[in-house]
Formats: C-alpha cells, sequence, structure tokens
C-alpha cells in the first residue's frame, strides 16, 4: 500500500515549464562572455591611462551587462497564453 502512495504522489506532480527559453540561455552565455572578455583586456593591457583600459574594456563591459539584462527580460512569444478578449 505505501508503494501506490508515492507513486499516486509521483503522478500528481505538475511539470513545470522552464523559466527561460534556449534564446535567453545563449544570450546570457554571450553577456558573460563579454562582461569576461572586457575585464581580461582591461587585466592584460595592465596600464591605468592605456587605450584599451579606458575605452575599449568599458565599452565590452558594459555591453555584456546590457546584453545579460535584456537575456533576462526577453519573452518568446511562443510561450506566451492569449489573453482571453474582455
Amino acid at each position: 500500500m505505501a508503494v501506490k502512495g508515492k507513486q499516486s504522489r509521483r503522478q500528481k506532480k505538475e511539470i513545470k515549464p522552464m523559466l527561460f527559453s534556449a534564446i535567453n540561455y545563449k544570450l546570457m552565455g554571450a553577456g558573460v562572455l563579454m562582461v569576461i572578455i572586457g575585464f581580461t583586456a582591461m587585466y592584460i593591457e595592465n596600464e591605468v591611462h592605456g587605450f584599451i583600459s579606458l575605452y575599449i574594456s568599458p565599452i565590452v563591459i558594459l555591453g555584456g551587462y546590457l546584453t545579460v539584462m535584456i537575456a533576462i527580460l526577453k519573452r518568446d512569444k511562443d510561450s506566451e497564453e492569449p489573453q482571453p478578449s474582455t
């Protein structure tokens, strides 16, 4: 009897949809990679007043953070449920 109770509880579990789609995860990965590349370029140049440290790296890092934010906020049109019209 105990075995049947466990099985029925397992069957009653609802399958929850994933929070993000594949494109969201790809965008997040690209954004994190951009941030890592920006900080690495800043470290490799190793100059406080260098061109890459002052101009290129901050733009790449900012672009990476923006890409991650867009990936978090983006919703798929296919996964949206139709809204009832009033």
